[in-house]
């Protein structure tokens, strides 16, 4: 028979509402004797508190909820590494919601989490460029923070509450200005979601960079997986033979570009460069090495939650921002007609 808040009273010999306030985690004063005596009853009976009850009857419970687009996408899935490792050490329980980019479910567990009563909510990844989705998303988080839950969004400028922003166009820019010192001029992009602001910051970037310097950005948009960035490769070259250089706007795309040069006998970077976005776990395994544009994937995870642990400010909403970094290997190098 499970053990019950009444049977931790019995043994310490205190109150009902005494081994509460103790176990509950409540403010209100108890006399630290019969704290330490509901607390070694508690021990010694292997009490577990029952965290729906206590949600039930207001208390806020230590439960975390992520949106992530994809969980099968480094991206994501360093970012709620991120998070659980902070909240493991703080023994909070995270749930992670896979919503595939689809508005209509990323919406519908955003209500799911309030209606369970989550603590905290986290909308990870960067904004769509879709008014239905903007509106739906603001309504839903106005709702939820009415109860007095947090709310802190990854990627969404211009959502009305605590962030973590990371400048991807100024990221795009430094990996644009290091094609363009190499002589490349004529750059393919493997771009993912085209009304995602992070892809849409990427392009920018990189054509602002490329631009300056007499360069052209030829785009494709494609699913941004390994595969996409394969046959989005082999497209692009087919359509723009002088190309020296894929970026992927994810490093899984740019891996998928690498396959299929590969399999045609290009060299990279001899004859072709490549280079990529976020830094993910396998980009200096590949061969050669991937340069890539560095996002700090767990920071921006665990300092979302930490933002949401922190007391609540009563004025604008706060806004962490980190900082992209270029990072150079050996999948980029000078432009073929440079050689």
């Amino acid at each position: 028979m499970a053990v019950n808040l009444r049977d931790v009273a019995r043994r310490a010999g205190v109150s009902v509402p005494t081994a509460s306030r103790v176990l509950s985690g409540s403010d209100y004063t108890v006399r630290a004797e019969l704290r330490a005596r509901v607390e070694q009853a508690a021990r010694e009976l292997h009490y577990v508190p029952n965290a729906h009850a206590r949600a039930l009857l207001g208390g806020d419970l230590a439960t975390v909820g992520v949106l992530a687009g994809d969980v099968g996408d480094p991206y994501f899935s360093q970012i709620i590494d991120g998070v659980q490792e902070l909240a493991s050490r703080h023994r909070m329980l995270v749930t992670i919601c896979n919503t595939g980019r689809d508005v209509d479910r990323e919406l519908e567990y955003l209500t799911l989490l309030h209606t369970h009563r989550t603590g905290v909510i986290i909308v990870a990844g960067s904004e769509l460029v879709d008014e239905r989705y903007r509106s739906g998303l603001r309504e839903r988080v106005r709702a939820y923070l009415t109860t007095g839950g947090r709310v802190v969004a990854i990627g969404h400028p211009d959502l009305d509450v605590d962030g973590v922003l990371v400048d991807n166009a100024r990221g795009a820019r430094e990996l644009g200005e290091h094609l363009a010192a190499h002589g490349h001029r004529e750059v393919g992009v493997l771009a993912g979601i085209a009304d995602l602001t992070s892809t849409i910051d990427r392009i920018d970037g990189l054509r602002a960079a490329l631009e300056n310097h007499g360069g052209t950005v030829h785009v494709r948009h494609v699913p941004a997986t390994r595969d996409g960035g394969r046959d989005g490769a082999g497209h692009l070259l087919a359509e723009h033979p002088g190309i020296t250089a894929l970026v992927g706007t994810a490093d899984q795309m740019a891996v998928g570009a690498m396959s299929h040069l590969r399999e045609r006998g290009v060299r990279v970077p001899a004859e072709v460069s490549v280079a990529g976005f976020n830094d993910i776990l396998i980009a200096q395994d590949v061969t050669p090495p991937l340069t890539t544009v560095r996002l700090p994937l767990e920071d921006m995870g665990a300092t979302a939650l930490r933002l949401a642990m922190e007391p609540a400010g009563s004025g604008l909403p706060r806004t962490r921002r980190l900082t992209p970094r270029l990072v150079v290997r050996g999948s980029t190098g000078p432009a073929r007609a440079r050689r």
